[in-house]
């Protein structure tokens, strides 16, 4: 299976959807900050890895919690997503955080910001 086939995008969207439902409902851990959101997967070809791109909304500190809670809680995670996703492998999950959001709000405001002062 290639990176860019449309199987691979099909199993990408399913787990961004399956890990977005997993983070948000079924993980009780309080280091994870409420407003943590999935905003991309990734997904090898051969299904052994998933690189999966979460935005938490919050200060430094909450976003550093929030990525050693999802890594703490990856075997749980992992499980769970075998449970609802039919794979014939259940990737192995690498949190990474993404601050794409974040860039944009900032740009956004600093935008306003110039032309306010116009």
């Amino acid at each position: 299976m290639r990176k860019n086939s449309i199987k691979n995008t099909r199993i990408n969207g399913e787990v961004l959807r399956e890990l977005s439902r997993i983070i948000s409902r079924e993980v009780k851990d309080p280091r994870i900050a409420p407003m943590t959101s999935v905003v991309t997967v990734e997904v090898t070809p051969d299904l052994k890895q998933c690189k999966a791109y979460i935005s938490v909304l919050g200060d430094k500190e909450a976003q550093e919690n929030t990525l050693v809670g999802l890594k703490n809680s990856a075997g749980f995670i992992r499980r769970e997503l075998a449970r609802s996703i039919n794979l014939r492998n259940t990737p192995e999950i690498i949190f990474i955080l993404d601050q794409s959001i974040e860039y944009g709000v900032a740009m956004s405001k600093k935008i306003d910001d110039i032309n306010h002062r116009s």
